[in-house]
């Protein structure tokens, strides 16, 4: 009974975790928002005790922070951690790319071939929520046909990091443009299976337009601190 109990403990304890990243990975809770923990404790059924050990963990990962006596928030990315982690990113997605084109079969390169160009029709609508969408889901199935789970779950950490200033954020036109055109070669290697072509293309793709797009984010949001505390002193 004890080691039934214990297992169910810790099948909560990661169901609960994987929410909660789930909640950040889709966009639910931004950089810098709250986490209501009293309304997810409702939402997902559990008391505040297994809540707060999750919060606890992703904080160790430097996904949440921890705040005395104002509970959690979704961290922020710094310029720093830009530098940091994208890199990381980059390294992954190019690894990635090498595995998928040596396993994908023909449905698989279809199932891609379909993300993409229903994600460029949502582009030329200005749908830009179903496109940021469909972004994420190309790039995911890419680490799903790959198919090593390590490399996944190396993957899901670090976009757990860095996905609102990858996925979540607003785009200016011109970086829009260059992430679509950049896409258009990935598709393009990924058909043709040519794992070293593609695993460049990811490669300059993130530490390229990504960065570039990541870097803008944070400017503007420093740009709305600096506009807000000079509200607070006028």
């Amino acid at each position: 009974m004890a080691i039934s109990e214990h297992i169910i403990r810790n099948s909560l304890h990661d169901t609960l975790i994987s929410h909660l990243r789930g909640l950040i990975t889709q966009g639910e809770l931004s950089a810098g928002d709250k986490v209501p923990e009293q309304q997810l404790c409702e939402r997902f059924g559990v008391s505040r005790t297994p809540m707060r050990e999750a919060l606890k963990v992703l904080a160790s990962e430097g996904v949440l922070q921890l705040l005395p006596n104002r509970g959690a928030i979704v961290a922020r990315i710094s310029e720093e951690e830009i530098e940091e982690l994208f890199p990381i990113m980059a390294a992954l997605e190019a690894v990635a790319g090498e595995f998928a084109c040596q396993r994908a079969t023909n449905r698989d390169i279809a199932r891609v071939r379909k993300l993409h160009d229903e994600m460029i029709a949502y582009y030329r609508n200005g749908a830009e929520s179903a496109y940021l969408s469909h972004n994420r889901e190309i790039h995911r199935t890419i680490f799903d046909i790959a198919g090593n789970p390590t490399l996944s779950a190396f993957y899901q950490q670090i976009l757990t990091r860095i996905h609102c200033f990858r996925f979540v954020v607003r785009k200016s036109p011109e970086h829009w443009s260059s992430a679509v055109a950049e896409h258009e070669e990935i598709i393009a290697a990924l058909e043709a299976r040519n794992g070293a072509r593609l695993a460049g293309l990811l490669r300059d793709h993130v530490t390229g337009t990504t960065v570039r797009i990541a870097q803008a984010a944070v400017e503007r949001a420093g740009l709305q601190k600096d506009a807000q505390l000079a509200k607070k002193r006028a």
